[in-house]
Parts: C-alpha cells; structure tokens; sequence
C-alpha cells in the first residue's frame, strides 16, 4: 500500500492531500490539511444500485473536541447528537452527489472526521476537498473531482482560505466548489451588504483558486492509476412506454390516472418503471416548452414574478409581525425580543462563545397538502433557516440592546419558501421596530439547460425568475439570493449538473438583481422604514448602579435576591461592569412591578459618601456581646462596631463602658472592607489627642435606576 501526498499553494498559504496511511478498508480516504487544521474523510458505497427515487448519499460531517484540546461540558463528557454547525455543514458536502447523480443510484456514506483544529483555520471548507479526493481515490464512479475554498475581503482585499481571526473582519464570507475547467458547482455566501461588481469579482477568484485543487487531487489519481468500478447504469425508462405516453391524452391530466393507464397496457412493468417514465416525458415536455417557445407552466415570461402581497403588525401582543405571499408561497413571519443572555451559544471547536440573532424556520406537511410528521427541525428546515438569517443578520445593528428571534413559519409552499421568508422576515423586523439599515428581499432563480447528444457542450439555456416548485424539480439549478437594493447579503446556489460556466452565473446574479429591485418596491408600499419605536407591549431594558459596597445586600446570599425577582416578575438582570447591572423585562408591566420590588429591598439601605478620615455621630441601635451596632444615619443598614474598636482598653462586652441602646457616640471612618463591602468604624483613635472634623450626614439613594450614577453627597460641617 502506498503513501500518496501532494501540497499546493493557494495565495501563499500550503493545503497538504494525503491518502493511503489512514482507514485503508475504506473505498476512499483522504486527509486534508492547512496550517495544524487535518479532516479525515472517508467514502464507502454499496455495489448494486437501488431504485429510490433519491440519491442514497448520506453525509456526516462531525466536531470532536478532542481535535481542539477540549472535553465535553455535558455531565456524560462526551459528543452528545449534532450541532447545527455539523448539519449545515453535512449539507454542503452532500451536494457532490450531483456529480453522479445523472450515472447510478447507489448507497453512499461520506464521514468527516476532525483530526486536529488550531482554532485559525476553519476545518469546513477542508472537509469538502476531503470528500472530493476521497471519491476521487476510490474505485466509485463520479464525475469529478471539484475542488473548494473560502473567499473573503478583508479591508478591500480578495483573500483566500482566510484565518478565523480575519474572517472577524471581513464583509464577505463565500464558499466556492468548482469542477474542472473553471465550471462552478456551488456557491453559498454570506455578505455584508457588499456591492454586485465585488461579489463577482469574488466568486471569479475563487473559481480560479479552486483548480489548483483539482489538480492535486488528478495528480493523485494518476499516480495511484485509480480504476473505477464498473456498475449499472442509471434506469434509463422503456422506448416503448415512453412513446405511449407522448401519445396519451392523459398527460395534461393527473399522475396517477395516467399511471393506472400504463399498468393496464404494461402490466409487466415495475412501478418504478412506470414512475420513471412518466417523470421523463414530463421532465421533456416542461423543459422544451422553455427552450423553444420561452413559456413557463404558469404562463409567465422567464423574467416575470409572480403576484406578491404583504401583510404586517398581524397581531397586537406580538413584537413583530408579517405575512409574505408570493404566488402559492405564503409565509408567516414574528419576532420576538429577549434578554442578551438567552442568546449566547458556546462552540467548544473554535474557541468561542458568541453572540447570535435567532432564526427558526418551520416548514409544517400541510403546506404542501401532506399529512408527514410534525417532528423536531429537521436538516431542510435548519438549512433554509440559517440562509433567511444569514440574509438579514447584516442589516440588524450589532449593538441593540435585545436578542431578537425570528420565527418563519411557511403556511403554503410552491417554491422559494427560503427567501419569502427573508422577505417576510424583514418587513416583521421592520414592524418590531428593529433599526435595520434597509429593507432586504429575496428570490430563486431557475435554469433549464440544453446539451449536444455527447452530455459535453453546452448548447443552450434559459434562466427563471422566482421559479416554482416543478421547475426546481425539473429544472437544473436552485440559484438564491437576497439583499438590499445596495447590494448582496446572501447567496446559495444549488446545482444539478456538474458545473456551469461562470457567465451563467453572472447572469443569473443581474437577473436577480433586478427581481430583487422590483420585490423591494412592493414591499416598501406595505412598510418602507422601521417603526420609530418599538410596541407598547415590547420588552423593555434599564440599567442599575450599585455600588461595590451595597453589592452583597442587592444580590442576597447565593443571588437569593436575583432569583426571586426573575421567579416573581420574569425580570432578569446581567452584570455589564464592576457597579453596572442591566435588567431586563418583558413587559413594562414587570420592569414597574421590578422596580417596586427593588425599591423595596433597598428602602433602608439609604447611603451618602462619607469621607474617609472623617469623624461622625453615630446612634447606638443594639448592644451585642461582640460590640454594638450602630448607624450612621437614619434608614441606614447598622453595622457592628467591635469591641476591639470602642476603647483604647481591652474590653469583653460593651457594658463594660456603659453603653445604652439609644446613645450618640462619635466615630471615625476608615472606609469600608475590600472584600465585604463592610465599614470600617473606630471609636478607640477618637481617644488619642489628634484633631477631628465632625460630620453630619443626610439621606440619600445608593442605588439608582435608569444608568446614572450617584452624585457626591453633600455634608455640613
């Protein structure tokens, strides 16, 4: 068994391939490393192909946090399901399975597995060359290999493959996959509202980048002199049931009276033949419709939208909300304000803990006249929301004082329901108040493709603006985009061929640019700007000050204090400094009932700033064995001025000296104890002979509400 390597250059930076070390039982297995980054991807696939009507590719893209130093926080202390990164990312990969989609349908499994991870360089975009070297390697027919890398643009500068660290910094994060000769495969992109000509300049680059990769990997193959394996073909329907469905009336009619026809006539034929043949002359007939005559089963042009209407503030208790309908896509859109807390999410891979805006994205079977499952987000449902967030998280301002969480919830589905839901998830935002820098739409583009007998050249196409279900089913791209009327703030593209020229690309962009235009004008007749404030029934954010002596009394033993108010009123309070403390409620009903309920644990706690050195009266309120408790003024907590603090003698119980309860006493104040907040009191230095200046105190607030903090108080002499 050989050891195969290779390295190549990309923008100065070295991407290492090697195979034939690591999982030799594998059909393919590949590693792929840049900086101390490695991913292991391996491929296996069974020998006789099935008769789904889906590609059987699975694709597991997996975190270990050993690979970054880490162990689990979980009570097992082990990788627990999968995170949303790991599906996302799993999706990705998986669009390779276009690459034999059209040869044979065979089971696939293609596992990522992180070897090490630097916290620099992002293990993602690496695993995608894994899985193409790996299949590449192996002995199982595809029609590669692609190659892919992140794009962004870090202070005006294309860079490829940038670190985490300049990634921070970037207004573009792309992700290109492109097959040989500069044929692009897939796109997904997340922008910060950047201009069309950069984003193309972008995608142009990484086209290029890419085919290094591509001929490190073909370097390997040859070396290796991979023979594939030889399996069945893809079913490919009968002559014969082809020629008698074109010549069936039928065909204008429902599926399934079409089908009963064909079992009476082919009664021999598999149901999957039948299926089979029927979606051919279906899939010929809607593509020959667009190519020659330039008409879509809808009867709109290849430009045209379909009708749009926009609905916002549904309902009053909501913080935000909209109704988006597009054609037969209808989608509800809410969102909903909550603390900067709730919003916080750990990722033990990278290091970092971030902030983030929610977005779920429900995609229930009645919006498609089903009676499936009603289960957890599945991979689609998770897919489709992380686009419509990535589309709109670039207009929301970073510093706003709430997380904010968008639901979408598609009530009928025909097509795009990904980005009506960016559509309507802007107008909801829009209706909530949220300050975003500007409106943002969304819409898919189509293309249907026309190839000389060979599969080679490419002959002809058409592109379909805002395209419907069928002509996603059987059209060859599923091209998304959404932004402003600026620019590009999000973009994925899904292809069912292996590579597409770059001008297809580029046009597609133009065309949903000015669909995009056209979405926004309609949209801004229902809502042009954001509300000016947000609604009466809105969550509502102040500030406390506290200082750092009256910390231990404001929060209780244990945050006993805090508790209670967040089980009592629903209102929560995080710690943004030293004596600053931000509190949360959502309703402004629950910040009136937190305010009584703090001024109510404050009201005796009443406070000056005393000076330290100084000399006050203070009135003995109890007499304890240890000393007496006093205070320095009225509504003031007593605190405990000890025996060994009351006389220059060495005494063991104030009594000793004649103490009352009642009684006036001068004291000196040291300030207070660093680590308890206490006063620090003294009545045995007032018995030496030095001079001291006498105080008189008055009432004052210590804690104060609404961000301001005390003033200095005032004493007389």
């Amino acid at each position: 068994i050989n050891f195969d390597d290779t390295a190549f250059f990309l923008s100065n930076r070295k991407m290492e391939l090697s195979s034939g070390k690591l999982a030799r039982f594998a059909d393919g297995a590949a590693v792929v490393q840049l900086g101390d980054t490695a991913v292991m991807v391996t491929a296996v696939s069974k020998t006789k192909p099935s008769a789904s009507q889906f590609m059987p590719l699975v694709v597991d893209y997996r975190q270990k946090a050993a690979a970054a130093g880490r162990i689990p926080t979980n009570y097992l202390r082990r990788e627990l399901g999968t995170t949303d990164k790991e599906i996302l990312t799993s999706r990705v990969i998986g669009r390779l399975q276009l690459f034999y989609w059209q040869y044979f349908k065979i089971s696939h499994r293609i596992l990522c597995n992180l070897l090490a991870v630097d916290g620099v360089n992002d293990p993602d975009v690496l695993a995608i060359n894994g899985a193409s070297a790996a299949l590449a390697l192996s002995d199982i027919p595809w029609n590669g290999p692609v190659g892919a890398v992140r794009v962004g643009v870090v202070d005006g500068e294309t860079v490829i493959n940038p670190t985490r660290k300049q990634m921070s910094s970037s207004t573009l994060n792309l992700v290109v996959a492109a097959a040989p000769q500069n044929q692009v495969v897939m796109l997904e992109a997340t922008a910060e509202n950047i201009l069309q000509q950069d984003f193309c300049h972008a995608i142009k680059v990484g086209v290029k980048q890419t085919q290094h990769i591509i001929q490190g990997i073909q370097q390997l193959v040859k070396e290796r002199g991979v023979v594939k394996r030889t399996v069945q073909k893809l079913f490919v329907a009968p002559e014969e049931i082809v020629e008698c469905i074109s010549r069936d009336e039928a065909i204008n009619k429902i599926r399934l009276e079409t089908e009963e026809q064909l079992k009476e006539k082919f009664p021999e034929a598999e149901p999957y033949e039948i299926m089979e043949s029927f979606n051919t002359v279906s899939k010929d007939i809607f593509r020959n419709l667009i190519l020659n005559e330039y008409r879509r089963c809808d009867g709109r042009d290849l430009t045209s939208l379909r009708d749009i209407k926009c609905e916002v503030n549904m309902f009053k208790m909501l913080h935000g909300s909209a109704l988006f309908q597009r054609g037969q896509t209808q989608v509800l859109c809410t969102v909903t304000f909550d603390s900067i807390e709730s919003s916080v999410k750990s990722d033990l891979i990278s290091t970092a803990v971030r902030y983030v805006h929610l977005w779920m994205f429900f995609f229930p079977p009645y919006a498609t006249n089903e009676i499936g499952k009603v289960t957890g987000v599945n991979r689609r449902e998770l897919g489709h929301g992380a686009l419509a967030e990535r589309a709109l998280k670039p207009v929301i301002p970073q510093d706003f004082p709430f997380t904010i969480r968008v639901t979408s919830e598609v009530l009928e589905s025909n097509g795009s329901s990904s980005m009506a839901s960016a559509c309507g998830g802007s107008l909801a935002l829009m209706d909530a108040g949220v300050p975003v820098s500007s409106a943002v739409a969304g819409v898919a583009v189509g293309l249907v493709t026309k190839y000389n007998l060979e599969g080679r050249d490419l002959e002809d196409y058409r592109l379909l603006t805002d395209i419907l279900g069928i002509e996603d089913y059987y059209g060859d791209m599923d091209f998304k985009m959404a932004g402003t009327s600026k620019g590009v703030t999000a973009l994925q593209v899904d292809l069912k061929l292996p590579g597409i020229p770059i001008k297809i690309i580029m046009e597609a962009i133009q065309q949903a640019t000015a669909a995009k235009r056209e979405i926004l004008q309609i949209m801004n007749e229902t809502l042009a700007k954001p509300r000016p404030n947000r609604k009466e029934s809105g969550p509502v954010v102040e500030t406390i000050h506290v200082p750092l002596s009256k910390r231990l009394r404001f929060l209780g033993p244990g945050a006993y204090n805090l508790k209670k108010l967040q089980a009592k009123t629903g209102v929560t309070l995080s710690q943004l400094d030293e004596e600053t403390y931000s509190m949360f409620a959502p309703t402004p009903s629950a910040m009136h009932e937190a305010r009584e309920f703090i001024g109510e644990l404050c009201k005796d706690d009443q406070e000056v700033n005393l000076e330290f050195g100084a000399v006050y009266t203070a009135t003995i309120t109890e007499i304890r064995d240890s000393g007496v408790m006093v205070k320095l003024y009225p509504n003031m907590t007593p605190v405990l001025l000890h025996n060994s603090q009351l006389d220059q003698r060495k005494i063991k119980h104030p009594s000793a000296l004649g103490l009352e309860v009642g009684q006036e006493i001068q004291v000196k104040y040291f300030g207070r104890d660093p680590t308890d907040g206490r006063m620090r009191l003294s009545r045995k230095v007032l018995q030496s002979p030095a001079t001291t200046v006498l105080k008189t105190l008055t009432d004052k607030n210590s804690i104060v509400l609404g961000g301001t903090a005390p003033e200095s108080s005032t004493s007389s002499q």
